[in-house]
């Protein structure tokens, strides 16, 4: 078989795989009684009304689904990466907080901000590996598990240490001065720098990943771990490495939601990225030159989506029923394509 025709029947499957997701969102939508048309309508429309939103939203997406990229080769499931991007938004919190009241320069603040949130992100990723390595914790649920304390964390800092004066709010600490946010474009959320950051994170780790012998070796971590330890490979060393990266990436996701977006910590500061981070990494299948239309296309349904409660008085979560239907048909084709393949 030629590898032209392979790559036009990868294409076939990976298309059937859309549709398929476009037919079960819309049996979906008639089951509920909701326009279909209508609503992908105002789904597009609202994305491209709003697109400097859809920017600001595909920033910690990209960067999450980043450093998901190292622990996916590992053979890994990083789901703590919500933690992680929570634990990065509070080491920035703290060292924001602890330069409130002096005179050193906006800049130094903003870098030791965001390298506190990626060492914050780090810390917390490298506790699920060692549960992981040395305690025979499966990484989903050490993952989960410290999910749920970064959010109690989160929650006892807003209410309690970092309440805002004389009263607690669920709708975060008190706004950071303008001087400790990360410059935007005048009358929109986003800023020039978060794009930055992020192509940047992305262009490191695919070097990482597909140029370099470490790389390699996270490679053959995740295709066989007993042979690569039986061939003198540190697959421990190797495993906690990459929970790190993918840690401190979470971490500046985190890092970057407190400086350019929200301007202070908020209950729900990961927002679902790293969830949805997931969902593009299953997707992308470790070809990080897709992390880039995946996420924005991600991005762009989960903004226009907010258009369907308003035309439509339809729930916004719609936008994440077709995400979960995408993200399991281009699995399940898949592995239709492997076994046929096989069998041919």
């Amino acid at each position: 078989m030629t590898k032209s025709l392979l790559r036009w029947i990868n294409l076939g499957f990976i298309g059937g795989a859309i549709l398929l997701a476009l037919l079960f969102t819309i049996l979906v939508l008639i089951i509920t009684g909701a326009p279909p048309l209508a609503a992908f309508r105002h789904i597009l429309l609202g994305s491209i009304g709003s697109f400097s939103d859809v920017l600001v939203a595909v920033v910690p997406l990209m960067i999450v689904t980043t450093g998901l990229l190292a622990t996916f080769i590992t053979g890994l499931w990083n789901i703590g990466i919500e933690g992680q991007i929570t634990m990065g938004a509070i080491f920035t919190t703290a060292i924001l907080r602890f330069f409130l009241n002096t005179h050193v320069s906006p800049f130094i603040v903003l870098v030791l901000a965001i390298l506190a949130g990626m060492i914050g992100g780090g810390l917390w990723s490298s506790l699920v590996g060692l549960l992981k390595t040395y305690g025979g914790v499966n990484e989903i649920f050490g993952g989960l598990g410290m999910n749920f304390v970064a959010t109690t964390i989160t929650l006892w800092l807003i209410f309690g240490p970092w309440k805002r004066p004389g009263v607690a709010s669920m709708a975060g600490t008190e706004p950071f001065p303008d001087w400790m946010s990360l410059p935007t474009i005048r009358n929109l959320r986003l800023s020039i720098w978060t794009l930055v950051i992020a192509l940047i994170s992305l262009f490191i780790i695919y070097i990482i990943l597909n140029g370099t012998h470490f790389g390699l070796k996270l490679k053959a971590v995740g295709k066989n771990m007993r042979a690569a330890f039986l061939l003198g490979i540190p697959t421990v060393r190797l495993i906690l490495l990459s929970f790190i990266i993918c840690g401190a990436l979470g971490g500046l996701a985190g890092a970057l939601q407190v400086t350019a977006v929200y301007h202070r910590l908020i209950p729900s500061i990961s927002s679902g990225y790293g969830y949805m981070g997931l969902m593009v990494a299953m997707l992308i299948n470790l070809r990080a030159v897709w992390i880039i239309p995946i996420a924005l296309f991600f991005a762009a349904l989960n903004i226009g989506s907010i258009q369907l409660p308003i035309m439509l008085q339809l729930d916004s979560s719609l936008a994440g029923v077709l995400q979960g239907a995408l993200v399991l048909f281009v699995l399940m084709m898949d592995g239709l394509r492997q076994r046929l393949m096989r069998r041919s």
